[in-house]
């Protein structure tokens, strides 16, 4: 049951968010339903946050965390190997992705997924991660089920594009569409902005978001009735990673960790990717924007960087935690430039930052655990991130490594 008018003006009172119906008198029945639903489903007790965000900023005692080696890896490939297919065999696994970005960087209107990399043919990056998927499909012998988490802005244009190309090959019973929740966006007093008269200016909830909104879209119930254990999180944007990698998985299983984190060799100190570590003694990630010097320079006991190890986004949990912690994660408030509309009603795209969104991170997913698997890959095997259109992490990039890894284009 939808809430009511007066419902609705109860919430938004409470909460000291009036303003979100300032024009509701000139809307349309439509957009009256449309500006009621998103009230509705708007957490607004985590506005509170903008109160408290000095000490949600505050990072623990930062120390190093070692990484299982592509040498020890080696040595124990096969054990680990047959560990993970018996766990794939029995649907103990299932994959998300997260695709709700889009193609902007890249210069395409498209959801990211749809970008074709090609250049004698089409390869979309969707079809990239499918046919990784469908290496492993072969090897076990078996299934997977493929969660893909979609946004408000490419759900329909992701799901008409895997329909039209036949989900490239994949059997369709086993992928299953989910949207990322939204966070509302406030100025810095904490007041929620507008960016339609109709509409509420919200956001993604944070790559840390994706369990809660698996739940929410009603998937979790599948997962219990599958039998899935084990979720092997990765991102739209490495063409290259392998997916329900039975290696990683057997080995996280043998080693009886909470998670477990691919990871490749920094390129270089100050690289741009998060590095795995320990705060105050749990497993955690320091981004590379809170890398200082110091750590930069730390050596470990073979003389080597001791914070060596960038995380890629691919991640493998296990169901039960992350249940557990589901209502325990910490958000993020971050300054953005959020467009809104002025005391007049008129839309500004501001050029500055003018006010907060709200998010979850993976980092605070995993420094929920009691133990990590950073479990080291081979960069140029399964690393080709394709954030801009030239130059590093680029489609250029990554276009060079897939011809290295054998793939036609």
């Amino acid at each position: 049951m939808a809430m009511t008018y007066e419902e609705i003006k109860a919430k938004v009172k409470k909460y000291g968010q009036e303003q979100v119906l300032k024009y509701v008198d000139v809307l349309t029945n439509a957009e009256k339903e449309t500006l009621f639903a998103q009230i509705e489903a708007t957490d607004m007790d985590v506005i509170e946050c903008c109160k408290h965000k000095e000490d949600m900023a505050k990072r623990g005692v930062i120390s190093p965390l070692g990484a299982m080696e592509l040498s020890e890896i080696e040595a124990n490939r096969e054990s680990f190997t047959k560990t993970g297919i018996e766990a794939i065999k029995a649907g103990k696994v299932g994959a998300v992705l997260l695709a709700g970005g889009m193609g902007t960087r890249l210069g395409s209107d498209n959801p990211k997924g749809m970008y074709n990399v090609g250049i004698t043919r089409e390869l979309y990056i969707f079809e990239c991660l499918i046919n990784n998927l469908m290496d492993v499909v072969k090897q076990a012998d078996a299934w997977i089920h493929l969660f893909v988490m979609t946004s408000d802005k490419n759900n329909d244009a992701t799901i008409k594009f895997l329909t039209e190309h036949d989900f490239f090959g994949y059997n369709k019973d086993y992928v299953h569409f989910f949207k990322q929740e939204m966070a509302a966006a406030t100025d810095y007093n904490g007041k929620i902005l507008l960016e339609e008269k109709g509409k509420l200016s919200t956001s993604p909830n944070g790559n840390g978001g994706w369990f809660i909104s698996l739940q929410k879209n009603g998937l979790l119930d599948l997962v219990h009735e599958q039998g899935i254990e084990w979720i092997n999180v990765f991102a739209v944007d490495n063409v290259l990673q392998r997916i329900a990698d039975p290696c990683f998985i057997g080995a996280t299983i043998q080693k009886n960790c909470a998670v477990g984190a691919k990871v490749v060799r920094k390129a270089a100190p100050d690289e741009k990717v998060g590095c795995m570590c320990l705060e105050d003694g749990k497993p955690s990630i320091v981004e590379y924007y809170d890398m200082t010097q110091e750590l930069m320079d730390a050596k470990n006991e073979k003389g080597e960087p001791a914070y060596n190890f960038g995380v890629i986004l691919n991640y493998l949990f296990f169901v039960p935690d992350l249940e557990k912690m589901m209502e325990n994660l910490p958000l993020h408030v971050v300054e953005k430039k959020i467009p809104y509309l002025d005391e007049n009603g008129n839309l500004v795209k501001p050029e500055a930052p003018n006010g907060y969104k709200f998010e979850s991170l993976v980092l605070d997913m995993i420094h929920q655990l009691s133990s990590c698997l950073p479990f080291e890959v081979v960069r140029e095997h399964e690393f080709a991130p394709i954030k801009n259109k030239t130059g590093i992490d680029s489609v250029e990039s990554a276009r060079e490594l897939l011809q290295k890894n054998g793939v036609v284009l």
